[in-house]
């Protein structure tokens, strides 16, 4: 089968690991790159073994041999970069957080429902398989009933720009605290009731660290951790009355282990071997497209709006604004 051109908008440290990851996927190819300047472009190109470089994002969206595009900029130029590529009739694999807020979300949606092109959050967690077999343990009532999970992520990067600056729609809860969510989300599901948190704000005005508390209508709790002041233990655990399991790290579960009411190691989980984890998405969105549909059910549409909602709520609660949040697209 012919070898999916894959182009990336944005030449930072996540489109290198794309460029690596899709340099060693046999059915994928590292076709171009991206960036608002020419040299830039070139020598990521040649340094990264990626067979084309545009001095312009429209340039690589406009050429008609792409097949999907990987937007790699920060959180607050998702939804201008995503538009532009959705209008030219290209699909978007855009890197999470989705957009900076809902209303962008919602109105790429839209877009792309409309016009019948594909779409997918490149949130990596929720594609891989390792993902799905914790899931498989715990529907499998080998820790009984389910009723607290806890999931923890943090990386001292307080001081970076893209964190600091809210018009890069930085802090935290983009950056770390979407991955807590979305692993409250894969094992616990959407019946929330409530939501309760705090957290720690810098002097620009975004949130440093956080602390959420999700209560569902069945009584089951999720306690959420993350923090760019400091590197934490990463560890998702899953409770219930006749055990828990601990997966090794949130951000990409390598392992998982069982572990008895008393403690004892029942059984260890391994993931399968990968090249980083990203071919995971890549894979999805391949499987999507050739199957003409828009979305992909690792992360549907709805999912990625759900998730962009609550952290809309969390950010009103805290007075984190970006200047994205003037933002009102159709029908908003």
């Amino acid at each position: 089968m012919e070898r999916f051109r894959i182009g990336i908008i944005g030449a930072g440290h996540i489109a290198i690991k794309m460029a690596h990851t899709l340099n060693a996927m046999p059915n994928a190819e590292a076709y171009g790159i991206a960036a608002r300047d020419l040299a830039k472009a070139e020598a990521f190109a040649a340094e990264h073994n990626v067979a084309r470089a545009y001095g312009s994002y429209e340039a690589l969206a406009d050429d008609p041999d792409v097949d999907l595009i990987y937007i790699a900029t920060p959180h607050s130029l998702h939804y201008a970069h995503a538009r532009m590529c959705l209008e030219r009739g290209k699909a978007v694999l855009c890197e999470k957080a989705f957009t900076a807020n809902a209303a962008e979300a919602a109105e790429l949606i839209r877009l792309s429902e409309r016009k019948g092109v594909f779409l997918a959050e490149a949130i990596w967690t929720r594609y891989m398989p390792f993902s799905r077999t914790i899931a498989e343990i715990v529907r499998s009532g080998a820790i009984g009933t389910p009723n607290m999970l806890t999931a923890h992520l943090g990386y001292p990067v307080g001081k970076v720009p893209r964190i600091l600056q809210p018009d890069l729609g930085g802090g935290a809860l983009l950056d770390l605290g979407v991955y807590t969510l979305n692993f409250a989300s894969m094992y616990f599901g959407d019946d929330i009731a409530r939501i309760d948190s705090a957290c720690t704000m810098s002097e620009t005005g975004v949130d440093l660290q956080e602390s959420i508390t999700l209560r569902y209508n069945d009584g089951r709790m999720a306690v959420l951790q993350a923090t760019a002041l400091c590197a934490n233990d990463r560890l998702g655990v899953i409770s219930g009355d006749e055990g828990y399991i601990v997966a090794d790290n949130i951000n990409n579960p390598l392992h998982a282990t069982l572990h008895a009411p008393d403690h004892t190691v029942v059984r260890t989980y391994d993931a399968p071997a990968q090249i980083t984890g990203f071919e995971y998405q890549v894979q999805a969105c391949i499987d999507a497209i050739r199957d003409g549909r828009v979305e992909t059910p690792f992360m549907p549409h709805a999912e990625s709006l759900r998730i962009m909602r609550i952290m809309d709520g969390l950010r009103r609660e805290w007075g984190v604004v970006f200047p994205n949040d003037s933002f009102r697209g159709e029908g908003n």
